[in-house]
């Protein structure tokens, strides 16, 4: 059914899929994860509440995760072109799925730390720690589980976006599902591509939960 050449296409879609999913990921955390700690530290509840800090970064979380991701990514095209010089392609793909799911991410780690028992951060108070230290040695240890799940769910938030990316000429998988399965009607590599999706998810699925168990204190 499938000739080497359409093997090698879909081999090249799986692997610009993992990197457009991949580098996405961990740059998105970069940026991410101090946002999602800034928005506890300055919460009401936080180390060191600060209002107008928490509604700024509050309101560009909300504005920027309430824009569907096709449309985010159209817009983006001309910074994308700006940032990589171009606007299609699995590195262009990049910019838009981290502009996406930083704010995401932010949200999650921001709700893990609030899973943290207060407790837990007035007893590193009374023993005089830091702030500092209380982010990254209390609350970033005590909501690790919380935070391994959260990875997980985004991880597999950003390869659905990714295969949607496809209908601009993104790269990867989707793009193949969509020249050839929705263009060209060749439902069999269409299939094909999705299977491979659900594949690809359900192991960074599995991956992340079972670290995230084995993780887990409460065991």
């Amino acid at each position: 059914m499938f000739d080497s050449q359409v093997i090698n296409m879909i081999l090249e879609g799986i692997r610009d899929t993992l990197y457009m999913t991949i580098v996405s990921t961990l740059i998105a955390y970069v940026l991410g994860l101090p946002l999602g700690i800034l928005l506890k530290v300055t919460s009401k509840d936080g180390l060191k509440p600060n209002g107008v800090v928490y509604r700024i970064l509050d309101v560009i979380c909300n504005v920027v995760r309430s824009i569907p991701f096709l449309i985010l990514l159209i817009l983006l095209i001309p910074f994308t072109r700006f940032v990589v010089g171009k606007s299609y392609g699995s590195t262009a793909t990049i910019v838009p799925l981290v502009v996406c799911a930083a704010p995401y991410i932010a949200r999650m780690v921001e709700s893990s730390l609030n899973e943290v028992d207060p407790g837990v951060i007035e007893a590193a108070k009374s023993m005089g720690a830091s702030n500092w230290d209380i982010v990254f040695k209390v609350m970033l240890v005590e909501a690790r589980t919380s935070l391994i799940v959260g990875a997980t769910i985004t991880t597999g938030n950003i390869l659905g976006y990714s295969a949607m990316s496809g209908t601009v000429g993104g790269g990867g998988l989707g793009d193949i599902a969509v020249r050839y399965g929705y263009y060209r009607w060749q439902t069999d590599i269409m299939i094909v591509t999705v299977i491979l999706l659900i594949i690809l998810f359900q192991i960074i699925q599995n991956v992340g939960m079972k670290v995230a168990s084995n993780l887990d204190k409460r065991k």
